[in-house]
């Protein structure tokens, strides 16, 4: 399946790993702060961050694996948008579904069960900003299934994150299932936002879906400056707590955050303040 406009995948898949390459010397500080946090709350905490437009990425673990529970939406619904882009799909034609279909949370397809179905494009706002899950599974059926999603990803160049099975059994821990790493995650929403996997007005509906969503508000995006405009598709189980961002800080480049964070059960407060901890790191190292 041919998933990228006019870019082959040996090509996307060189400029995957050359951006896997950049230099990261300078973000050592910055890197040894989220070690100094890592250390304090406990857990496993698993950051990427990359400077769109530049060589500039601060990362801490960006290759260890993590759930990606909810973040998964996001690459869902850009997978849809690729096919619309090409003409594969139609972006307000109906989708079918039923009350057997629903899963927690479903805030948008439960509320419209009874029409039957819903249009294509409003199922990937509802999976991006508001998180539901009933229509990221019905965008995953639609693409051909949770391998259709990873075969998505790899057309991105992105060897990494990997789709196995359709909520709510995605978010139940199972060695590599369902898992990706901060770096991959960072580099391919970069690729879909900024370097031409999706088209400019496709690129624009999936950020502004973000910057609705208000899951994450108190995430990495609680982090930054208030002047900063910011995104964010948050992913949660009891054990995991995840943001992915966009950032667009006043006067610098965009910035793209993946962070992950596995640790025992605990307090969902405790546990988002961690990542709001992670964009007060990333916003010094923007500044620096």
């Amino acid at each position: 399946m041919v998933w990228t406009n006019g870019i082959t995948r040996r090509g996307v898949a060189a400029l995957f790993m050359s951006l896997c390459a950049g230099p990261r010397s300078h973000a050592a500080p910055a890197a040894a702060e989220l070690d100094r946090l890592e250390r304090r709350v406990g857990g496993e905490l698993g950051v990427c961050a990359v400077e769109v437009g530049t060589s500039r990425v601060l990362a801490w673990r960006p290759d260890d694996r993590f759930m990606m529970c909810s973040t998964f939406k996001l690459l869902a619904a850009a997978a849809t948008l690729v096919r619309v882009d090409a003409g594969r799909d139609d972006p307000g034609g109906p989708v079918a579904y039923s009350a057997a279909d629903l899963v927690e949370p479903h805030p948008v397809t439960g509320a419209h069960v009874q029409a039957g179905e819903m249009p294509l494009h409003t199922l990937c706002q509802a999976a991006v900003q508001e998180s539901d899950s009933t229509a990221a599974n019905l965008l995953m059926r639609r693409l051909g299934g949770p391998g259709a999603l990873t075969g998505f990803m790899r057309s991105l160049g992105d060897r990494v994150t990997r789709m196995d099975r359709y909520e709510l059994d995605a978010i139940r821990p199972n060695g590599d299932l369902d898992t990706t790493s901060p770096r991959a995650m960072a580099l391919s929403v970069r690729r879909l936002l900024f370097t031409g996997a999706l088209k400019p007005g496709s690129a624009q509906l999936l950020e502004d879906w973000m910057r609705g969503d208000w899951r994450g508000a108190h995430r990495i995006r609680a982090g930054v400056p208030g002047t900063w405009v910011a995104g964010s598709k948050p992913g949660t189980s009891p054990t995991a707590t995840n943001d992915v961002a966009i950032l667009r800080p006043r006067g610098a480049a965009p910035v793209i955050v993946a962070a992950y964070y596995r640790s025992a059960p605990a307090e969902l407060q405790r546990r988002e303040h961690v990542l709001k901890e992670v964009g007060e790191v990333v916003a010094r190292w923007v500044a620096a």
